[in-house]
């Protein structure tokens, strides 16, 4: 029985006998008989012994290559019978199929027979295939046996003279002379079948894949010229391949284009990636896999993701606005196999960040407008509608940042590059927003105050992180910094605070942004408080030891002027005249603080204070909790006969407070009904200088104690003229940190290029705010004028350091650093 395994027999080689030479037509006689009936399948006859005796002698007796040559030319003309028998017919029984180059189909008219002329086709390729590889593995197991039995001229013959082994030499008459075979171009023909079965394959049908895997097979088995050189596979077969694949997938993309949605351009481009993976690991070879996957991403994604990300009815913008995160995953995955940057993707999502961050922007200017003073009225609903836009401000930008956080997360895999790009989106749109600083120190102040009550530690913690993230986006941090000192000593002396530990913790927090620096004034805010409660008590067991009988009590606040806000330490717009008892207790205070800290100055500030204060009406006395603007107003009341009137002015002149704090509080005592103490004539919801003012004796309410808030109290939004002054006084600031940056760089550096020195003060500063160019060479300018620097005479770019000013103005700029940082 003939092994037609991989195993081989194994033959030791015939005893040596003396013989006459052999007759070389004899013994190949023999060996091409049995070869004859290797190709008709009746090998078990044969010996195999006998065969190997019969070959071994021939090349013993140096006829080696005649055995050779013999060889190759049988197998040759076997071959050549098989095309012209055995595959030829298939070929021109089937008159409808035009096979060359893969043409496809003949023109059909009728449905009907073009569904049959595929049908015809995809079947006719089908048998010829099968019959190739009928054909082919037949041949492969004649060329064992053969090699079996020629064994011996493989070790002595073909290893000398390198020639190709008989198995090998087999192989490459199969190729020669039926994959390549003139009469038929049966290659050309497997080619075009492949083809034409993958095409249909593509269009939805169903084919057998495992004949064309087995050709694949037989493809890959032969090589080219040489045994170690590129296989037919490779080299006559892919190129032909990938042509097809990129035809196809051209016209694929502008039917796509033209008939789906992007969501569905998306779904069906993903799906054909994965149908061409899927076949190149069924029947395909394994290396064709992405160079067809580059081909279908070329044609589907590289030419036309733009387009299908910018569709206004089913694009990017549709897919963000309605949540459609599985399409938002696809495009990522698709953008990012032929983009390792995205930047097609990365730039229309900022885009559109942007866009919807400029719209929230939009919608906050135009609610500020609404409620603009001179439009509304001076009115607290007015002040109240702004501050309202301010959160709805924060709150639209958080929601905008947790919508973009999710997709990134959930659908692009937290791609940094993507982050970096909606970080800048979020920072160019928030920054462009003038009032950002303002609208978001007035969102953390709100929760500080009322917002966090009732929430778990983590809850809060929460919202203060939310705000940081907004604070991160912020380039100007200066000028937060100073609506920030403004809102958080409102909460201190007004002790509206939810817990000095969350306000702790939201300062830790801007510490770990910003740095020490930006938060040693609020530390010293907490400090100035903590050493007022202990001068208050002191204070206390000091009245009780000098005044015992005192009914009045006095609870004061000292601060350091350079820890709080400019606008709660100046003297300016806070003049006030006391009443003779206030004054009284109120001297009593500065003797007793002076006594002990002599060289300091007490500036008094009564916008920030209030009072309780017993009131006796008609049917009860009620205590009233007040501003001390309020107190100083109601006290002139005391002396005043019952139904006589103070006019406006008479107020302002015996009170000396400006006319906004005035006013302020005159409405809260006199409009609100349920804490009307004055009664105003003629009665408006709006204080005119033209009012006049009585006592209300007949005012009644279930409480006995009664908080009179003062109207606009709480922390709004700005005026117009209030936010001026705090922009003054913020480029003032600034214009300190330029020359105090400066001095420290060129007296550390002595001798600096202008561009040099420009962009090491931007560095310094920007940690504060964004530097402007001419603000930097305006500073530069008043530095040389006021000789801290000068030009080199060699060079007018380049500034020296005038060592002689070293001192003086090191010592200026540590006092300008410790004012305004």
């Amino acid at each position: 029985m003939m092994s037609s395994g991989k195993s081989r027999v194994k033959m030791r080689p015939p005893r040596n006998r003396d013989s006459t030479d052999v007759s070389f037509e004899q013994s190949w006689g023999v060996l091409s008989n049995a070869m004859q009936e290797m190709y008709r399948k009746n090998a078990s006859r044969l010996s195999y012994e006998e065969l190997y005796r019969t070959a071994y002698t021939l090349v013993l007796k140096k006829h080696a290559e005649k055995l050779y040559e013999s060889f190759k030319l049988f197998v040759s003309e076997h071959l050549k019978d098989v095309v012209k028998n055995e595959l030829m017919p298939l070929v021109n029984s089937s008159s409808s199929t035009l096979v060359s180059n893969g043409a496809g189909v003949a023109s059909i008219t009728s449905t009907t027979a073009l569904a049959l002329a595929v049908s015809d086709t995809r079947e006719s390729g089908i048998k010829f295939l099968k019959a190739v590889k009928s054909q082919w593995d037949d041949h492969c197991l004649c060329m064992r046996m053969i090699s079996d039995i020629l064994m011996y001229m493989d070790r002595v013959y073909c290893k000398e003279l390198q020639l190709p082994l008989i198995y090998d030499a087999g192989l490459a008459l199969f190729r020669d002379h039926v994959i390549r075979s003139n009469e038929l171009q049966v290659g050309e023909h497997i080619y075009a079948i492949i083809l034409d079965q993958i095409k249909f394959e593509r269009a939805g049908d169903i084919i057998d894949s495992s004949s064309i895997k087995a050709a694949i097979f037989m493809l890959e088995s032969l090589t080219e010229d040489r045994m170690d050189g590129e296989t037919v596979y490779l080299k006559s077969f892919e190129p032909k391949l990938l042509r097809s694949s990129a035809d196809f997938y051209s016209e694929e993309a502008a039917t796509l284009m033209q008939e789906c949605d992007s969501s569905q351009y998306l779904v069906k481009t993903e799906k054909r990636l994965q149908e061409e993976y899927d076949r190149a690991i069924s029947y395909l070879s394994i290396s064709s896999e992405p160079k067809i996957t580059k081909i279908v991403e070329e044609n589907l994604i590289t030419k036309n993701i733009l387009t299908v990300i910018q569709s206004p009815t089913s694009g990017l913008i549709i897919m963000i606005d309605n949540d459609r995160f599985e399409d938002l995953e696809r495009l990522y995955a698709l953008c990012k196999r032929v983009d390792p940057d995205k930047t097609d993707l990365r730039n229309e999502l900022s885009a559109r960040a942007v866009s919807q961050g400029l719209d929230i922007n939009q919608s906050a200017l135009q609610e500020l407008n609404r409620s603009r003073p001179e439009l509304k009225g001076k009115t607290a609903s007015a002040q109240n509608a702004a501050t309202m836009a301010a959160f709805k401000w924060v709150e639209a930008v958080l929601v905008l940042k947790d919508k973009y956080d999710r997709i990134l997360n959930e659908t692009m895999d937290s791609d940094n590059q993507i982050q970096t790009s909606l970080t800048n989106a979020f920072s160019t749109f928030i920054n462009k927003f003038s009032r950002c600083s303002e609208f978001l120190s007035l969102f953390i102040d709100d929760n500080l105050k009322k917002g966090l009550k009732g929430k778990t530690e983590d809850e809060a913690e929460s919202v203060l992180d939310r705000a940081i993230t907004l604070f991160r986006y912020i380039s100007d941090k200066d000028m937060f910094e100073t609506y920030y000192k403004t809102h958080l000593a409102k909460r201190l002396l007004g002790g509206r605070s939810v817990s000095d530990d969350t306000e702790r913790l939201m300062i830790t927090k801007l510490k770990m942004e910003v740095g020490f620096s930006f938060t040693t004034k609020m530390e010293g805010m907490f400090k100035d408080m903590r050493v007022s409660n202990d001068i208050m008590q002191e204070y206390k067991s000091h009245v009780q030891n000098a005044d015992p009988d005192r009914a009045t009590e006095l609870s004061v606040f000292v601060l350091t002027s350079t820890n709080w806000p400019v606008n709660l330490s100046s003297t300016e717009s806070q003049t006030c005249i006391y009443p003779s008892e206030l004054e009284r207790i109120k001297r009593s205070f500065e003797k007793f603080y002076m006594d002990r800290h002599s060289g300091r100055v007490l500036t008094w500030n009564p916008n920030m204070g209030n009072a309780d204060v017993r009131v006796q009406f008609k049917k009860r006395k009620h205590e009233l909790n007040v501003s001390t603007y309020a107190l100083v107003i109601l006290m002139l009341f005391n002396d005043l006969p019952d139904g006589h009137y103070l006019s406006y002015e008479e107020i302002k002149a015996a009170t000396s407070i400006t006319d906004s704090e005035l006013m302020r509080n005159l409405q809260s005592l006199s409009v609100v009904p349920k804490t009307r103490i004055l009664i105003k004539d003629p009665m408006s919801k709006d204080i005119k200088t033209t009012d006049r003012f009585t006592f209300n004796l007949a005012f009644e309410s279930q409480y006995i104690r009664i908080k009179i808030p003062t109207v606009a109290y709480v922390n709004k939004t700005e005026t117009d003229t209030e936010r001026k002054d705090t922009l003054d006084r913020v480029d003032a600031l600034r214009r300190y940190q330029a020359d105090a940056a400066i001095v420290r760089i060129m007296k550390a550096r002595k001798t600096l290029e202008h561009n040099i020195l420009v962009a090491e003060v931007t560095s310094q500063l920007s940690s504060r705010f964004h530097p402007d160019a001419a603000l930097i060479k305006k500073r530069i300018d008043a530095m040389l004028e006021r000789e801290y620097i000068e030009r080199s005479p060699d060079n007018r770019q380049v500034y020296n350091y005038l060592v002689s000013y070293a001192k003086n103005v090191y010592v200026f700029m540590c006092i300008l650093i410790e004012i305004s940082s």
